[in-house]
């Protein structure tokens, strides 16, 4: 019979073996995100829009599985002759979804009948977006950004102060896009004195009570606002509507501007945390690499999305 001697000594032998066998690594879990490529990024060596039938083929030889159009290149392809039912095709054809488009209807100036043109605007732009397949599309403080667009009037700069007005705004404008299924997004700006903080952009989409609500944080936009990016981790998924991805070079917040867009990974900013936390939160909408570089648009629009993606790629962990 084993004493109890021998007994403890086997067992710590067994433990001993057992903490020197080598553990088999985990597989690194799938991203729930997609990647999305924003036109802006690959624009042309004079900052112009390339056409939409282009930047189709840039993306799709890339590997991105969406891409995130202008309404300027929308409707550059309908001007041109082609229809939206076309481009519809071009987009289900080369493997891309659309799910988010950029607009800039002024929704949410104090000036009313500005604002109903701006959701007469809105009205036409979402159905395009709906007939096109795509789900939502931006809502940037278009006109209320307190003197600091580039339209020096005083008239069409106004600062919104009061953010719950604002919010009853946003809340036409969803109303608008209920009726074409298409949602706007309440787009941070950095640059601007309104919404210019990602608490600012959330408070809109809360208490407007629109449903399917939601917000666009951008890592630049975050960074030029104020905003820190360890804020997203209050939100939910179902809060962001896209992700809009870049990182910027260590220039200070008053000085940085569009232009100082890098790729992911290239900066300072947060970027491999923020894609931790989006993971965290199981995030599955898109991310879209937004830049503005204009050294970038100098070189070939190809290799740029291509470079973009395997960043994006590296920082999230894919």
């Amino acid at each position: 019979m084993p004493t109890d001697l021998t007994r403890r000594a086997w067992l710590a032998g067994t433990a001993a073996a057992v903490a020197a066998t080598p553990t088999m690594s985990q597989p690194t879990p799938p991203l729930p995100f997609k990647f999305c490529l924003n036109t802006s990024t690959v624009r042309n060596a004079e900052g112009q829009s390339r056409p939409i039938v282009e930047l189709i083929d840039i993306a799709a030889k890339a590997g991105y599985s969406a891409i995130e159009p202008w309404m300027g290149e929308v409707e550059a392809y309908t001007r041109g002759g082609g229809t939206l039912r076309e481009l519809n095709k071009r987009f289900a054809d080369a493997g891309l979804e659309v799910p988010d488009v950029i607009g800039f209807a002024e929704w949410i100036v104090e000036d009313a009948d500005r604002r109903r043109k701006g959701l007469e605007q809105a009205r036409r732009e979402m159905g395009m977006v709906a007939e096109l397949g795509g789900r939502r599309m931006a809502a940037p403080p278009v006109g209320a950004t307190g003197g600091q667009s580039k339209r020096d009037d005083p008239k069409f700069t106004q600062s919104v102060i009061d953010l719950l007005a604002a919010a009853d705004r946003y809340r036409a404008l969803a109303d608008v896009g209920r009726a074409a299924g298409v949602t706007p997004v309440v787009e941070v700006w950095g640059f601007s004195r309104t919404l210019k903080r990602l608490g600012e952009a959330v408070l809109i989409a809360a208490e407007s009570q629109a449903p399917g609500g939601c917000v666009l944080p951008d890592t630049y936009h975050l960074y030029k606002g104020g905003s820190d990016a360890a804020g997203l981790a209050l939100l939910s998924p179902a809060a962001i509507g896209i992700f809009h991805a870049n990182d910027y070079p260590r220039i200070e917040r008053d000085r940085i501007t569009d232009a100082d867009r890098v790729y992911p990974g290239d900066g300072v900013g947060p970027v491999r945390e923020t894609f931790a936390r989006l993971r965290a939160m199981n995030y599955t909408g898109f991310v879209s690499l937004e830049l503005f570089n204009r050294e970038y648009w100098r070189q070939d629009p190809h290799r740029v999305a291509a470079t973009g993606l395997a960043k994006m790629k590296a920082a999230a962990g894919a």
